[in-house]
C-alpha cells in the first residue's frame, strides 16, 4: 500500500503503520521579570529592584505595592544574573562610594587600638570596605561628642552605616537614633544596642584547646576566668570547657577556678594553691600574665604548668587559640554591607549572631609534654 511501512514484531509478522511524531515537553513558562512587574504599575524597572530591597528612596508605600505584585506574578531573582552581575561588579574598579563609621567610645580613645585583636578588626573591616568601595573611618562618642552631635556629624556626611568595636566601658548612647542607621557591632561585650553580631566562636574555640592540649599530652587540664568579667562581657569560654570536659572521666575533671580584681600577688598565690591541690599540668585562661604570677610563685611555665590562652594576641601567652579577628572584621563589614543594601535600619526584630571560627597555634607555653608518673615540681 502506497504510503505504508512494513515493521518487524519479532514474529515474522509485517504490516501497515504511521510514524508517530514525538512528543515535545510543554515549554517551561517564562520567568517574570522586573521590567514585567514595572510595567504592571507604571513605573521605572529600577524603582522595582529598589522597593524589592526595602531601600529608603522607595516609599513604604510602593515597597509594599511592588512587592505584592512580585508575590502575585510569581517573581523570583534569576540566580545566573545575580551571579554574574556579581562577576562583573568584583571585576570592575570602584571608586569609593561611601563612608562606613566606625564608633570609639572609649574614655581614651587611643586605648581601643592597643589591643592586637581589635586593631585586627579594624584592618579587616577596612580592607574589605575598600574591596568595595567604602571607606572605614572612625568617629568618637563621648564627653566632647554627644549621641546628638555625632547624629548630627554622621548626617551631614551622608553616613548610614555603623560599626561597633568592643568598648572599655558601657556607653551611655543617650537618644541615638538608631533607627536611622544600619549597625553591627562586635562580641557581646555590650549589651545595648542589640543589632546584629560578629564575634569568635567562644564554645568551639575552647573545645578546640582542650583537644589540642590533650593531644600534647596535658591530663589535668584547669581553666582560671574572671568569672564576673566574663559575665559583664558577654564571654562563653566557660561553657566550652565545660562541655570540652565531658570526654573525660569525672576523677579526671580539674574543677574551675574563678578569680576577680587585679592580676596581682594575691591572684597568684590563689592560682598556686588550686595547681597544688588538683595536680593542674596545663591552664587554659582568659586573663593575661597567668604564666607571670605562676613563675613568682615558683611554679615554671612550662616545666611544671603549661599555659594557653583564649587569645594569643592580648593573653602575653604565645599558646592557645587565634581568633582570627582580620576574618572577624571582614564578615562584619560584609553584614553591615548587606544590611545598608536592603535598606534595613534599626534594632533588629530578629537578632543574629554571627560566629568565626578560631584556630590553634602553637607556641612556648604549651609544648608537648612526656607524661611523667610524679611531678616534680621544682627540678631541674
Amino acid at each position: 500500500m502506497a504510503g505504508s511501512r512494513k515493521r518487524w514484531t519479532g514474529t515474522g509478522y509485517t504490516g501497515n503503520f504511521r510514524a508517530i511524531p514525538a512528543m515535545k515537553p510543554d515549554p517551561e513558562p517564562r520567568r517574570v521579570s522586573l521590567r514585567d512587574i514595572a510595567k504592571a504599575i507604571g513605573v521605572s524597572h529600577v524603582t522595582v529592584s529598589l522597593a524589592l530591597r526595602n531601600h529608603p528612596r522607595i516609599s513604604k508605600a510602593m515597597q509594599e505595592r511592588v512587592q505584592q505584585l512580585a508575590e502575585e506574578l510569581g517573581y523570583r531573582p534569576d540566580p545566573m544574573l545575580a551571579a554574574l552581575a556579581q562577576y562583573r561588579k568584583a571585576k570592575s574598579e570602584r571608586p569609593v562610594a561611601a563612608c562606613i563609621a566606625w564608633i570609639n567610645a572609649w574614655p581614651d580613645p587611643a586605648d581601643l587600638r592597643k589591643f592586637r585583636e581589635f586593631d585586627l578588626y579594624w584592618q579587616g573591616a577596612s580592607n574589605a570596605a575598600a574591596q568595595s568601595g567604602y571607606r572605614l573611618e572612625e568617629f568618637r562618642f563621648g564627653e566632647a561628642y554627644t549621641a546628638e552631635r555625632l547624629h548630627q556629624i554622621l548626617t551631614a556626611r551622608g553616613i548610614n552605616g555603623l560599626l561597633l568595636p568592643p568598648q572599655g566601658c558601657a556607653p551611655d548612647w543617650g537618644e541615638f537614633p538608631w533607627q536611622e542607621y544600619s549597625v553591627v557591632r562586635f562580641g557581646r561585650s555590650m549589651p545595648e544596642p542589640r543589632t546584629h553580631l560578629v564575634t569568635s566562636d567562644q564554645v568551639a574555640n575552647t573545645q578546640l584547646a582542650y583537644a589540642e592540649m590533650r593531644k600534647r599530652g596535658y591530663r589535668r587540664i584547669g581553666f582560671v576566668t574572671d568569672e564576673e568579667r566574663a559575665l559583664l562581657r558577654g564571654h562563653l569560654f566557660l561553657a566550652g570547657f565545660l562541655y570540652a570536659q565531658r570526654e573525660d572521666p569525672e576523677e579526671a575533671r580539674v574543677p574551675i577556678l574563678p578569680v576577680t580584681g587585679e592580676a596581682d600577688a594575691a591572684m597568684g598565690r590563689q592560682i598556686a594553691a588550686w595547681v597544688e591541690k588538683h595536680d593542674v599540668d596545663a591552664i587554659y585562661t582568659d586573663i593575661p600574665g597567668i604564666p607571670r604570677l605562676l613563675q613568682k610563685q615558683g611554679i615554671r611555665v612550662p616545666e611544671d604548668v603549661g599555659v594557653a590562652a583564649t587569645t594569643v594576641l592580648d593573653a602575653r601567652a604565645d599558646a592557645g587559640i587565634d581568633q582570627e579577628p582580620w576574618e572577624t572584621g571582614r564578615v562584619a563589614f560584609f553584614l553591615l554591607a548587606s544590611l545598608i543594601n536592603e535598606g534595613v535600619r534599626g534594632i533588629p526584630g530578629i537578632f543574629r549572631q554571627v560566629l568565626v571560627r578560631g584556630s590553634w597555634q602553637d607556641g612556648n607555653t604549651l609544648p608537648p609534654r612526656k607524661i611523667r608518673s610524679t611531678r616534680d615540681r621544682g627540678a631541674s
